[in-house]
């Protein structure tokens, strides 16, 4: 791996379950649509690809990258422990998957967003007798009331994917959060079998 693609990616020793916030449905605002606001080119020819940075062996630490031109959200790469138990790898596992689900699902919301957004400024332009740029070839941009339009009708044309992307974070949250309950639990009885010189084996939960 090269130092160039090493230093995009941060460490990271301690990170919670890191889980975008579901979306809640709100009308969007010019200042409300991060995620919806890629400047990029939206091409639905973009594929939904993810680093393939890979940690040194000897790493200890979840690696945190920048946030992706198309999704707007840090890759993260979590750290396998040595000796990793099948109930840890089940959470990383499930974590990972999770988060690949977040960056697909924000990756092709983002590129529709901006090319529904592009569609809706053009044809506004042209009931107005105005192309896309002006005399000093600067782009124009429409108001923010007449914008809010565009925002309301994408979120109400969206309304059910929204709704399905909520339930199945709130799902998939749950199950992350029971699994890293699991995890400390069998972790602190584990450390308490070694102090006492208890037999091994694991609690049931």
């Amino acid at each position: 791996m090269s130092g160039k693609t090493t230093g995009y990616f941060l460490r990271r020793s301690l990170w919670p379950c890191n889980l975008l916030g579901p979306l809640h449905m709100r009308r969007i605002s010019a200042n409300a649509s991060r995620r919806c606001s890629s400047s990029e080119p939206t091409k639905q020819g973009n594929s939904v690809k993810r680093s393939q940075f890979i940690p040194a062996a000897e790493s200890k630490h979840d690696w945190v990258g920048p946030p992706h031109r198309l999704s707007n959200l840090r890759p993260i790469i979590y750290h396998i422990p040595e000796n990793e138990t099948e109930l840890e790898k089940q959470l990383r596992t499930l974590r990972q998957e999770t988060e690949d689900w977040n960056h697909a699902f924000w990756t092709n919301q983002n590129i529709t967003f901006n090319k529904e957004k592009d569609a809706f400024v053009l044809s506004q332009l042209k009931e107005k007798g105005l192309t896309e740029r002006d005399e000093k070839g600067r782009k124009r941009a429409l108001n923010s009331e007449e914008m809010a339009v565009f925002y309301k009708h994408f979120l109400d044309e969206n309304c059910i994917r929204h709704a399905n992307y909520n339930k199945d974070w709130y799902r998939r949250n749950f199950t992350i959060t029971l699994l890293m309950g699991r995890v400390a639990f069998h972790s602190v009885w584990r450390t308490l079998a070694e102090r006492r010189g208890w037999k091994k084996g694991s609690p049931t939960t």
